[in-house]
């Protein structure tokens, strides 16, 4: 192929930065354009790609043109690299101070039973949706793949793509795929934050494995296999808009998850185990204190319920305030800290309900006048 003295300009300047016959990306070509002095080279594009954002430079008295990457025998070509996550053990650790309750026994039973059987678990923010599945998975000695969705997530993400690894593209199996071929336990954490590209997951929802047909390979789960997703919607959006960014799921999507679970926040003699086991933790333990906590959520809740207010204490805040606790040693700061992201109307109702349920603690105001009258004598 004949190459005009500005692209070959181009070719050299590339082959001298990155290395002849090298792989490289839209970036390296945008730099090496720039060090040569000519505009982007657009026409290095289609006869040149081996894959995915990757572009094969030619080699000295070899061809212009790089081969096919993908040929019938797929892995015979492309390198199908299983990361080095063999090497890790994605069994979860437990956690320390975690009180089984609720939909655990479900979902220990489910993944004991070794069955392909997709869950969908439901409820507001902060009361241990993702905690339960992973320590379900910590009990089990079971391994665990967790992928956070977002709107940005694809089939890419999921599946997996080409990559530039040490100069050579390789095709990467996404999350997904990783799960299926070690038989683990695949959470799609804040599921309700993904897009339509979700319906990659079709065949994956419906255990009969998936076909790569960026490398044109069938890709079977392992015995064990299994998806669970949580969301803090049930896929239809959310009309308060307290969780912004959910999105409605498509219907057949969300239809291939066996159940659906709704997860409340707990009882308020479970939660006070819980927080009485984060003080454990932390090296703060205040039976009254936890009490108070307590009862203090359940309150707010049940206001929120009933419309009284906008927001809530979740059992995650609780675990905030145990902790800040543990650092600062003061009740009423510790609680404080912790409710400052709300609006001022709603972080001031929230301490004065504080003070009528714990009649001992001492305001940020008692405090600075204690402190008056101390430094007055």
């Amino acid at each position: 192929m004949y190459l005009s003295p500005r692209k070959k300009l181009f070719v050299d300047t590339a082959a001298e930065m990155f290395g002849e016959g090298a792989v490289i990306t839209k970036a390296q070509k945008a730099a090496a354009a720039e060090k040569a002095g000519v505009p982007f080279p657009t026409w290095f594009g289609k006869d040149f790609t081996v894959g995915y954002n990757a572009y094969k430079l030619p080699s000295e008295g070899g061809p212009t043109v790089a081969p096919a990457v993908v040929t019938e025998d797929a892995s015979a070509v492309v390198n199908l690299v299983a990361t080095n996550m063999n090497d890790q053990n994605l069994v979860p650790a437990s956690f320390e101070g975690f009180v089984p309750w609720g939909n655990f026994k479900l979902i220990e039973k489910v993944v004991k039973s070794g069955m392909f059987y997709p869950m969908f678990i439901t409820g507001l923010s902060g009361n241990g949706k993702t905690l339960m599945v992973e320590q379900v998975c910590a009990k089990l000695n079971k391994e665990l793949i967790r992928v956070n969705i977002t709107i940005e997530t694809d089939e890419d993400d999921l599946l997996g793509g080409f990559r530039l690894v040490n100069g050579e593209t390789k095709f990467m199996p996404g999350p997904v795929i990783e799960a299926m071929e070690r038989g683990c336990t695949l959470l799609l954490d804040e599921c309700d934050l993904g897009s339509n590209k979700l319906l990659c997951l079709q065949p994956v929802l419906e255990g009969k494995g998936v076909y790569l047909k960026k490398i044109n390979k069938w890709v079977t789960p392992k015995d064990g296999f299994n998806v669970i997703a949580t969301a803090n919607t049930k896929g239809k959006g959310s009309d308060d808009g307290r969780f912004i960014g959910t999105n409605i799921l498509n219907e057949a999507f969300l239809e291939r998850f066996a159940v659906t679970m709704e997860q409340p926040y707990a009882s308020a003699t479970t939660e006070k185990k819980i927080v009485l086991g984060s003080m454990k933790k932390y090296g703060a333990v205040d039976e009254e204190f936890a009490t108070n906590l307590v009862t203090w959520a359940e309150v707010i809740r049940k206001t929120f319920f009933d419309g009284g207010v906008d927001e809530v204490i979740s059992t995650r805040r609780l675990d905030h305030i145990v902790k800040a606790f543990a650092i600062f040693g003061d009740k009423m700061q510790s609680i404080e800290l912790c409710v400052a992201r709300f609006d001022e109307d709603t972080k001031a109702s929230f301490l004065d309900l504080y003070t009528k349920i714990d009649a001992g603690v001492l305001t940020s105001e008692d405090t600075d006048t204690e402190s008056t009258e101390e430094n007055a004598f």
